[in-house]
């Protein structure tokens, strides 16, 4: 009995340990987050003023990116797959290097007009302090919970929303498995990332839809129909970019050559495809989608391509933002092809593209309650689900552990 009180009293001690840390920990994380999305968002206006001046340099950034991680980045090239490899039991630390690697690398990618993300980003820069700052706690697993509170606290720093980004944490590193001892440390870093974000500047996104939606049978149908079409195109963009990034390797040993001919390539597309309109994160794509203004049925098809060849090229960011514009902009052309409001329609794609293309269910559900309004969360339950269910257990992260049950 003794031993018993004296281990719940020694755990409730490690668990206050790690939150009380947890805190500051996802403070500083919310300051870099801030500081890098400032920086991107302003290099995306530059860039949006003169795509001509930018977007046919893309193939000098790209030279400059991998020279500099092969010259002198180390482990921090491995990005996510490190984070991963970590998160799912390597004992190697993850070296501070990787954080103003992967800023600068995404930063040129974006000015001179790579279709690329910045989750990839965040993630990594708030499993890069965390896990620093957890090794040093003499508690069991402390690195390994350090790292799962690091990942959301990046990505809550960056998009404004806490709730989504610890379940994207707990459960993204295995599909099928939620990691709750880390909960309450993930919980106080996430929102102290978020807090901290937006008081240093960085604006969260939101969108109020505003509509009266009844889920009557005819409705119900339609979003299980929307529901698979999102899973699949979710699926597909993990099959798809793992493909192309092995293809590219094997016909472009060369990282340095493969980036150049893979660049040139993307730069000619993007100035074609209308001056950069499928450059960069997305956001305007989003935009048109949910307000009504002009998006092309294939918008989506397009966007989905070219940051699928952005990537595998080897250009630096992630893929959450981008699967957030084909999302949006496929549901705004479903939205006519099912007679449904397209700002409701273009906001479930939003969120189901996303989870269906990281293999994860509770974290896109809850996206869409923070984005779009909680009080469309059965709706996003609904289309989410099916979603998920309809990926084909695919996954952006190539080193996701995936938990059977059967």
């Amino acid at each position: 009995m003794k031993t018993t009180v004296k281990n719940i009293f020694q755990n409730l001690g490690e668990i206050l340990l790690l939150t009380s840390v947890a805190i500051p920990v996802g403070a500083a994380i919310g300051a870099v987050d801030s500081f890098f999305g400032q920086i991107l968002l302003k290099i995306t206006d530059i860039r949006d003023v003169n795509p001509l001046y930018y977007i046919p340099f893309l193939p000098l950034a790209g030279i400059v990116i991998v020279y500099c991680y092969q010259k002198f980045g180390g482990k921090s090239s491995k990005g996510m797959n490190l984070v991963f490899e970590v998160g799912n039991g390597d004992e190697n630390a993850i070296p501070l290097r990787l954080i103003p690697f992967v800023m600068s690398g995404t930063w040129l990618t974006h000015l001179f007009g790579g279709s690329a993300g910045r989750e990839g980003v965040a993630v990594q820069i708030g499993a890069t302090i965390s896990h620093f700052v957890g090794k040093r706690i003499p508690v069991k697993n402390a690195g390994q919970i350090f790292l799962v509170a690091g990942m959301a606290a990046g990505f809550a720093g960056l998009f404004g929303t806490p709730i989504a980004a610890v379940l994207f944490a707990v459960e993204v590193l295995t599909a099928g498995e939620m990691r709750y001892q880390a909960l309450l440390p993930t919980f106080a870093a996430s929102f102290t990332a978020s807090t901290v974000a937006r008081f240093t500047g960085l604006e969260k996104f939101t969108f109020a839809l505003r509509l009266n939606i009844n889920l009557t049978a005819e409705t119900f149908f339609k979003l299980l129909v929307i529901g698979v079409i999102f899973g699949i195109v979710g699926g597909a963009f993990a099959l798809c970019l793992k493909f192309a990034k092995n293809l590219a390797g094997e016909k472009l040993k060369n990282p340095i050559i493969r980036i150049a001919v893979i660049g040139v390539a993307l730069s000619i597309l993007f100035i074609l495809l209308w001056q950069g309109r499928y450059s960069g994160l997305g956001t305007n794509l989003i935009n048109s989608s949910l307000n009504g203004e002009t998006i092309y049925t294939y918008d989506w098809i397009l966007k989905f391509a070219l940051t699928v060849i952005t990537l595998a090229a080897g250009f630096q960011g992630g893929e959450v933002t981008p699967l957030f514009a084909i999302g949006a902009s496929l549901g705004a052309v479903l939205a006519c092809v099912f007679n449904m409001p397209t700002a409701f329609v273009a906001a479930l794609g939003y969120a189901a593209v996303f989870g269906s293309a990281t293999n994860t269910l509770f974290a896109p559900i809850f996206i869409g309650g923070e984005v779009f309004g909680f009080e469309y969360m059965p709706y996003f339950f609904i289309v989410c689900a099916i979603a998920y269910v309809f990926n084909m257990n695919k996954s952006i992260y190539t080193l996701q552990k995936v938990k059977k049950i059967y």
